[in-house]
């Protein structure tokens, strides 16, 4: 049953940190738990990206969480990740169960490198952690001017199409393309209805989540988060579509790279007793292999502008690109600062100060306002 509406935090309340601010503060944080300052800055970076882009389910509010699991040695606080090729563009990274954050972005650099020597790079991650809000990398590739592919697998959440039982994670397909003077094409979507952090926040917040997010574990719909995570499933978008798209994450994500798969991977928020085995996939393309770089760029142009003027639906007031809203959130947060629950902020300065770090500066209102 779903906390007492008393015990609910407001659903308007929020605190507001600065996004600079919030990056130092991480690192640090993360730093004092036994990572080098570079790791730590790249952990932090993917976090707080989350949070500026919206993605909260993915940032800065699981800090205490992956911390726990350093403690706990079930991520590997100091990697010494390497590229083994199985041929000029493609190769293999051994995770060593280190943060997915810093293995991700190791990744996906390698990727870029061939690309730049050869027009295309492929990378395969085994032995990974959770790595976050998969736009983070795609967007690592777009802003180096690639084009990308990102895929990941996850611990089982979600029933093939028709079952009740969990075996698919809510793994992201995301994917992403430069652009010239127009906004990039950057995707990010998972297979699931609603992601699991999402229910698990409104777990933790006494709230209730919509019908049609989750089944019970008895294969009914539910609005109650603790029944969704309590043995239940989330649901996959339009079906069967979203169930086969899954089923391809963890093709590319674990079978393909010799990383767990089929419901193999350990859960990070119930497993603590072995490491998740996450696999990861990387794919970065020049963008000037078939015409000119310049030539596409100007291509992407007319897509985005084509996509702006189609006329209208009614009800709606502009056509955006995929990840257009984020981008435009991003650059909000960085002017006015990241909104976060005091409840949310409460644990993340209570992970500080067991470390000794000052507390996050924050706000009551925006900045700026």
């Amino acid at each position: 049953m779903s906390l007492s509406p008393a015990a609910a935090e407001p659903a308007l309340s929020r605190i507001y940190a600065k996004a600079e601010d919030a990056k130092a503060f991480a690192t640090q944080v993360i730093k004092a738990n036994g990572l080098p300052e570079a790791d730590a800055a790249v952990v932090a970076g993917c976090l707080v990206r989350a949070d500026l882009r919206g993605v909260d389910t993915h940032g800065l509010q699981y800090l205490p969480h992956y911390l726990n699991r350093v403690r706990k040695e079930l991520i590997n606080a100091r990697p010494s990740l390497s590229l083994q090729k199985t041929t000029p563009v493609a190769g293999l990274v051994d995770g060593q169960n280190a943060f997915g954050f810093v293995t991700a972005t190791y990744a996906m650099n390698q990727a870029i490198h061939m690309a730049r020597e050869f027009g295309i790079g492929l990378v395969s991650v085994n032995n990974s952690t959770h790595f976050g809000m998969a736009a983070c990398y795609v967007l690592q590739a777009v802003e180096a001017g690639y084009i990308a592919l990102v895929f990941t697998n996850a611990s089982r959440a979600m029933p093939p199409w028709g079952g009740k039982q969990a075996l698919l994670g809510t793994s992201p397909f995301a994917a992403g393309a430069p652009s010239g003077k127009e906004v990039p094409y950057v995707l990010d979507m998972s297979p699931a209805v609603a992601a699991r952090g999402k229910i698990r926040r409104a777990a933790r917040h006494g709230q209730d989540i919509p019908l049609g997010y989750a089944l019970d574990k008895e294969g009914r719909p539910t609005t109650d988060p603790n029944a969704a995570l309590d043995g239940g499933v989330v649901l996959p978008i339009g079906g069967p579509k979203g169930s086969a798209i899954s089923m391809l994450m963890d093709i590319f994500g674990g079978v393909f790279s010799g990383a767990a798969f089929a419901g193999g991977v350990a859960n990070q928020f119930e497993d603590f007793e072995r490491p998740q085995n996450v696999g990861h996939f990387f794919l970065a393309i020049r963008p000037g292999l078939f015409v000119t770089e310049d030539g596409f760029r100007q291509r992407m142009d007319d897509l985005v502008r084509a996509v702006h003027d189609c006329p209208r639906a009614e009800g709606f007031d502009e056509i955006l690109m995929p990840g257009e809203f984020e981008s435009r959130l991003e650059q909000d947060r960085l002017k006015h600062g990241i909104p976060y629950s005091p409840i949310d902020m409460a644990r993340i300065q209570a992970e500080a100060a067991s470390t000794g770090i000052d507390p996050l500066a924050v706000s009551e209102i925006p900045f700026g306002d």
